[in-house]
């Protein structure tokens, strides 16, 4: 019982697309905490790949990192395929493999819109589908998609990226609806502005405007966003499916 209390997900094999940085790998690194082993994504940075599974293998779990384009059909076959093998079944999928390509959108190339949504939302939609044949057969699974405030809100110079989140967002509650008589949960979490390499590039001026949205008057972290993807892997969070969860400091709140 205690050892279920400390690592409340020994056992289990969890996939973080994406976890070679940022959120991503804060993510990996907080289930692992919890007892779960890794497989680490990645696209193509094998160095903060292999920086990320080092820092897994000294919490004590095992971990493997595989390189993969989870928006390519065939990739997502391979690294699911790899992965179990080495790992066993994957039962928590964190989708949170993403880019950005922002522009105003009259200065929007199609290709600009289809990049993104390619990386976002249709990475998401293989790595779910592929994940919940395994799910079904284990009866027993975790999904969380890293969605954004964006997708909720709007962002202006962002209308790709704020298309993919949202209908990541619908994608989440479609398959909470399929899957919940399978004890199959998916939800999605949105955070606001978190310091990354996906935000390094913005002025000054852009983190004031921002800063003047948030209630807390202060960015989060990524091990804030973390937490919250941790939280919603355990078996504890069983009765929650179908929701997203902001992490915001209360940005997208009603008034």
């Amino acid at each position: 019982m205690v050892n279920e209390q400390r690592f409340p997900l020994a056992g289990r094999v969890a996939l973080v697309t994406g976890s070679g940085q940022g959120i991503g790998r804060a993510a990996a690194e907080h289930l692992a905490r919890s007892g779960a082993d890794i497989i680490i994504n990645y696209r193509s940075n094998a160095a903060t790949a292999a920086e990320a599974r080092a820092s897994i293998e000294s919490i004590g779990r095992r971990c493997i990192a595989i390189q993969a384009d989870v928006s390519q059909e065939e990739a997502v076959t391979r690294l699911f395929s790899e992965a179990t093998q080495e790992l066993g079944p994957i039962t928590i999928l964190v989708n949170n493999a993403g880019t950005t390509r922002d522009k105003l959108i009259l200065q929007m190339s199609l290709n600009d819109f289809e990049h993104v949504l390619d990386s976002n939302l249709r990475s998401t939609f293989l790595c779910t589908r592929t994940a919940l044949r395994g799910m079904m057969k284990a009866r027993w699974g975790r999904i969380v998609n890293v969605s954004s405030t964006a997708g909720l809100l709007g962002s202006p110079g962002q209308a790709n990226y704020s298309s993919s989140k949202a209908a990541i967002i619908a994608l989440t509650l479609s398959t909470a609806r399929e899957m919940a008589s399978r004890n199959i949960t998916a939800n999605a979490i949105a955070p606001g502005y978190i310091p990354t390499e996906l935000t390094a590039n913005l002025t000054e001026q852009q983190r004031k405007n921002i800063m003047d949205t948030i209630p807390l008057d202060r960015f989060g972290t990524v091990d804030e966003v973390a937490s919250a993807i941790c939280f919603l892997c355990q078996p504890d969070s069983g009765y929650i499916t179908g929701q997203v969860l902001t992490v915001d400091g209360g940005m997208s709140m009603h008034i």
